[in-house]
Parts: C-alpha cells; structure tokens; sequence
C-alpha cells in the first residue's frame, strides 16, 4: 500500500540509482502505471509496476543487454507506449550502454524518419516487446542488429548490478522532431537527465509535496520522457501513463486519469487542450472532478492564452482551477524543460503591437485592438541561465528586444551524435558583452527560438529559421497561422503551415491548409474560403498571399512529436506535391 509521500531520497548521480534506492526503501510502492484501453470504449485495464518489480526487471533485462553489447554502444527502442518502454530504457542505462528512444516501425507516416534515425544511430540491439516482435524483425530484415523483445526475458535472465556509469557519460541520444532540420541526435548525458528531472520537479511543486505524474505523450519525446520517466524515478513518484492514439480516440480518457489522481501533473500542447474543449461532451463531463489538478503544462510555441481559457472555460464547472495551467518553455538540446510557469500563479498575458514585433521590439498594445499579437509568458528560468542575444553580433539585449533565446545549465546535452560542425555551431556560442557572464566564460545553447523578456517573464516568438521576411518585414508563421485559421470554419486549427516561397520580386508567403474533418473538398466553396484567408491576413498582417492550397485531413506533414512541420511543407509544395485532390 502506498504511503502519503515517498520520502526524500539521496543525490544520485543516475537513474538506475534512484529506481535501486526506491526499490530499497519502498518495494511496495507503486511506480509505473500503464492504462490500457484495448476496446474503443474501454475505461481503461491498469497494469502496475512496484518499485520492487520494476528494479527486478530493469536488472534482468540489463543483463540480457550487457551479453549483447558492449558499454557505449547504442540500443535503439522501438517498443509500443507501456511500461516495457519505460523498463527497456532504464535496463539500457544501467548496462552502461546509450538508449535511443524510438517507436515501433507501425507509426503512420514516420517509417522514413525511423529508418534515417536507425542509419544514424548504428544501434547493436534493438529492444521490443513480444506484441510488435514480428513487425520489428521484418523492419530490421538485412542488418546485423540483435532484436530483443523486453517481455520475453526472464526474471533470473541475471542480476546484474555493473559499476554506476560515469555521470558525464552519454546516457541516450534525444533525436530531434525535425521540424525545421533533418532529424540529430542530441547526446545527453546521466548528469543532464537527472538535472533536467530536478529542475522539473522544482518548477512544477513536485520537489517537497507529493504529485502523481500523468501523461500520455510519447516516451520517445523529450517531454513525455522527462516527465513520465526521469522526473518520477528521481524523487520517487507514481507515473500514470496512457497511449497517445488512446487519447487521440477519446480524449476524456486523459480528463479521467487526472480526476483519479490526487495532485496530477500532466503535460500536453495546445491542440491537446483545445482538442479537450471542444470534443469531451457534456455527458462525458459529468461526474468528473479536477479540482485536484496541481499543474497543466503547456510546452508550445509559443502558447495562446486563448487555448488556456477556452480550455479553463470548457472545464470550471467540474472545478478545475485556473492557475494550474503553465505554459513552459524547452527543447531537446536542453533534455527539455527550460522556462516554466508556476502552479498557482495567474497566467501572465502580453499584448504586443504587430508593427513593433515585426521589427524586433516588444511593445505593449491593447488587449482588444485587433492587429495585437497576444502571447503568454512562459515564466522563468527552471535552475538555468536564460540570455536573449542578437543573432548576429551575439550581444546580450536588454527587456523587451527579441532576440535568439540561449541557454546554459546543467541539462543543456552535450552536442549532437557524430556532427561535430554542427555541434560547435549549436552548443559552443560565445557570448559577447553581458551576455558572456561575470567572467566571460563558458558556452552557450544557442536554440535557435526568437523570444525577449518582459516584466521578468520569457516570452517566446517564434522559431529563427521559420522566420519569413517580406520587404524587409519580419512576419511569425504561426501569427499568420493563428489569423488563417481563424478566418474560416472549414480550416482545420492547427493543421496548417505558412512559408515563404521565391518571387519574382523577393520572398511571398504561402499556406497549405487542411479542411476540417466534417466535409470534403467537393462539399465547400473554396473560392470563398480562399478569399476568407487573403482577406485576414491582407488586414491583419499587410501581406498580398502568393497562394493559399486547401488539402484533406492528414496532408500537411507532423513531426514525430506532432508538430507541424513547415520546412516538410515548403519542401513538398516548391515540388509541386500538392496538385491532386487540392484545390485552390
């Protein structure tokens, strides 16, 4: 039975080390939960782990790696959401040996991304489970690579227990989404992992009073790792988890784990929470309680205030309050968590004129005048530094001028796999100025995300490549996005991306754009939703659309993390992708 609390554990240096300590101090405990919903109504089947059992099969599985390779080679996870993923890849630590967080080879529309990753990494051994054995050995047909299914390996397959790895060792490789580059892998290190999941722990209140940690995001994401798994280890928590394609299907599911477990943390981007508002039905919502709720992260960029109210407004009734939403700011190269918002503290909204943030500088603008950019802070930094430098010259700028965010701290990894160029482009920045630090050294992370502070706040803009310039006018994709889709009904929110393509006199801007689910190309008048979108993007933002494509559900490319993937987009219509079954 599980105590109130798990009580305070030691500084270790690795995550094996906590699930030993835990598994030492209190066997009993729950530690991973996976919610099954094998049926499309099903409540949900739980399979538990104990801290006890879960070190029992970290260790077996451990050593059934160790025969298969050596220390520092990579072992490439394509196991499906459960908590074989999470035993897979705490066994690869503690045999000393590099995860690589992946997906199973049935993952719609990513086999190319799986077998790019898979060329990349070079793994010794693949793991899975029994359920997706077959799948993964005709997927790995023709390599050298050992397939390994998790479930099948015995208790008393060994008790290996090796000597602690090295914290500055690589402990997995995070590949990146790849929505704006070719997927890398980013090397992060044991030290990195369990001072992200510190920094986590400490930003959400979960460092001295107990929280249960929800999710159903994919362990092979950044976030959906940290939180799900290295977070809970580190301080000894119950993780609950859920498939995506679970929530996808039915998303009060999510809403009724969170109602089930006192003080939920729980992490997910804006179309998630906008998902919720608009699907969970009234029927649905009854007899649901979230007034337990301690913390909602929101990890997109940039966040609406918006989706936070919509989501608050769709849900008081049921007695979630509003203060639990907390827009945070990461990425991969920082393991993930960065810049957090607080539970318990207000949202904090920022209007700013459109004119002046097409130039750089962060000015307030009312809240009800239309051409305002609204954005919500993303809070402080999380135990790290936090700079906003110019791009070019690197100097530090002061509040309230947008600038590259960079980032220095413990969880910042330590470069990408085998991209050395790469790596000292990214992770070696020289800072200039105040920017540099009280004496002048150390590297810093240079993300590559446009953002500025206000009021002590960080907020994020955009992304810098993603950035379209129109004479000599700055312009965010994602404000473009924001205004297309809100100009007509049929546009799908979310599932849109807006680029710039050659002109003959400079850069225009284009925007591939799904139709909502609930009719077809043939059902709409597409000349006048094309007009709808050039009409508010012409007022609001002063551009002339060189194009604007309306294309089915599921056309526009999403990284494996979910997001849209504008240069994939760009990519496939310069090729001329998108001719039949679009329209224009």
């Amino acid at each position: 039975m599980d105590t109130p609390r798990p009580p305070l554990a030691p500084a270790h240096r690795t995550l094996p080390a906590y699930v030993r300590h835990w598994a030492e101090t209190t066997p009993d405990r729950r530690a991973f939960t996976f919610v099954d919903h094998p049926a499309p109504h099903a409540r949900g089947v739980h399979r538990t782990l104990t801290w006890r059992r879960l070190d029992l099969r970290v260790r077996s599985l451990a050593a059934r790696l160790a025969e298969e390779a050596e220390p520092g080679e990579r072992v490439a996870l394509l196991c499906p959401q459960g908590t074989e993923y999470v035993t897979a890849f705490l066994a690869a630590l503690a045999a000393g040996l590099v995860a690589v967080p992946l997906f199973p080879p049935g993952l719609p529309g990513h086999g190319d991304r799986l077998s790019a990753v898979l060329a990349d990494a070079r793994p010794a051994v693949v793991v899975t489970t029994g359920g997706a054995l077959d799948e993964v050995r005709r997927f790995c047909a023709g390599t050298a690579v050992t397939v390994v299914a998790a479930d099948q390996v015995p208790d008393d397959a060994g008790d290996r227990r090796p000597d602690p790895p090295d914290d500055a060792a690589v402990a997995y490789l995070q590949y990146t989404s790849g929505s704006t580059r070719t997927p890398a892998g980013v090397e992060i290190t044991h030290a990195n992992v369990v001072a992200n999941a510190r920094q986590a722990l400490t930003a959400y209140g979960a460092d001295d009073r107990p929280v249960t940690c929800v999710g159903w995001l994919p362990l092979y994401h950044d976030m959906g790792l940290v939180l799900s798994v290295a977070a809970p280890v580190v301080r000894g928590l119950l993780s609950v988890l859920m498939d995506p394609v679970a929530f996808l299907h039915e998303p009060v599911r999510w809403l009724r784990l969170l109602a089930a477990h006192p003080r939920a943390v729980s992490a997910a981007p804006n179309f998630a929470y906008d998902y919720c508002a608009s699907a969970v039905t009234g029927a649905q919502k009854a007899g649901l309680r979230l007034e337990g709720v301690a913390a909602l992260i929101n990890g997109s960029e940039p966040v609406r205030p918006g989706t936070a109210d919509a989501f608050h407004a769709a849900f008081a009734a049921q007695g979630l309050a509003p203060d639990t939403h907390c827009p945070s700011y990461g990425l991969a190269e920082a393991t993930v968590f960065v810049s957090a918002a607080r539970p318990g503290e207000p949202l904090r909204r920022f209007a700013l004129d459109r004119d002046a943030l097409a130039t750089g500088k962060a000015l307030p603008a009312r809240p009800d005048d239309p051409a305002a950019v609204l954005l919500a802070g993303c809070g402080t930094p999380a135990g790290q530094q936090v700079r906003v430098a110019d791009p070019v010259s690197r100097a530090a700028l002061p509040e309230g001028e947008v600038g590259e965010i960079w980032v220095r701290g413990p969880n910042v990894g330590r470069g990408y796999w085998n991209q050395d160029r790469l790596t000292e482009a990214v992770f070696g920045a020289g800072a200039t100025g105040a920017a540099a630090g009280a004496d002048g050294s150390g590297d810093w992370l240079r993300t590559g995300d446009l953002g500025t502070f206000l009021d002590g706040q960080l907020i994020v803009t955009g992304r810098l490549k993603d950035l379209i310039v129109v004479d000599g006018r700055n312009h965010y994709p994602q404000d473009v996005e924001a205004t297309a889709q809100e100009a007509h009904p049929a546009v799908r929110r979310d599932r849109l991306a807006a680029f710039a393509v050659p002109g003959a006199q400079g850069e225009r801007v284009a925007i591939v754009a799904e139709h909502v689910r609930t009719t077809s190309l043939v059902g709409l008048d597409v000349p006048a939703l094309v007009r709808a979108v050039r009409a508010a993007v012409s007022v609001g933002h002063g551009l002339r659309l060189a194009d604007v494509v309306l294309v089915p559900p599921g056309t526009v490319p999403r990284t494996s993390s979910g997001k849209v993937s504008r240069a994939l987009t760009r990519e496939r219509y310069l090729a001329g992708a998108y001719t039949a079954g679009t329209a224009r």
